[in-house]
């Protein structure tokens, strides 16, 4: 397959992409620093540099085109503010989306998070109710778009624990706990290559079932 992957350089797309490539798939990273692309090279794809937060939706078209799918792993990180939690997390998603049906691809695997949407829980401040907000509304919009075969997965708390290849997979909610980074980019491979389990948001932790089992029981 050919995949693009949006916001290349996260800690899930470095994985995704050096799983991907292992395997002779052919991967295009989008990042917005061009000092990240000997990272991005690494793994095995090819960096793209483009900044969703300013590019139009041609420009980002022009870059997915030819793919057979994308994965908006996209986020304004750890640090930044409740602005851009808007322009990254929502606005990148909604911009992106775009130009996959401005390109003609369906297969659109958007990594969001828990609770998105949701009323967050007293006491954790303006820039994570931004950011659940965000998620939410970027969920929205892809639910609305018929031209898309879409899929939104939902990942636990994010820990850089090697990967078990154990997880647990299913419509929200299924409770709070962590997952590995390498478990959930393991996840979004199998995912890749099933294309029947699309139009449905997922949460993700680990858990006892071995990851293609998991993937397949939603088949």
């Amino acid at each position: 397959m050919e995949i693009v992957i949006a916001g290349g350089h996260g800690q899930i797309a470095l994985r995704l992409s050096r799983l991907l490539a292992a395997r002779g798939d052919a991967v295009r990273s989008i990042i917005r620093n061009p000092d990240h692309a000997g990272d991005v090279r690494d793994t095995g794809a090819e960096p793209v540099v483009c900044d969703l937060e300013s590019a139009d939706a041609a420009t980002v078209a022009g870059h997915l085109a030819g793919a057979d799918a994308v994965v908006f792993a996209a986020g304004a990180g750890p640090g930044s503010g409740a602005a851009r939690k808007d322009t990254v997390d929502r606005a990148a998603s909604v911009l992106v989306a775009d130009a996959a049906e401005r390109a003609g691809v369906r297969d659109f695997v958007q990594i969001s998070a828990m609770g998105a949407g949701e009323k967050s829980a007293p006491g954790r401040g303006e820039v994570w109710d931004a950011y659940i907000r965000a998620k939410g509304e970027a969920e929205d919009d892809l639910k609305d778009r018929d031209a898309l075969d879409w899929l939104i997965l939902r990942p636990g708390r994010l820990t850089d624990d090697p990967g078990t290849g154990l997880v647990r997979l299913e419509e929200p909610p299924i409770g709070h706990d962590a997952v590995t980074r390498d478990d959930v980019a393991a996840v979004i491979v199998a995912l890749l290559d099933a294309p029947g389990v699309r139009r449905r948001t997922l949460d993700l932790l680990n858990g006892g079932t071995p990851v293609e089992d998991a993937v397949a029981s939603l088949c």
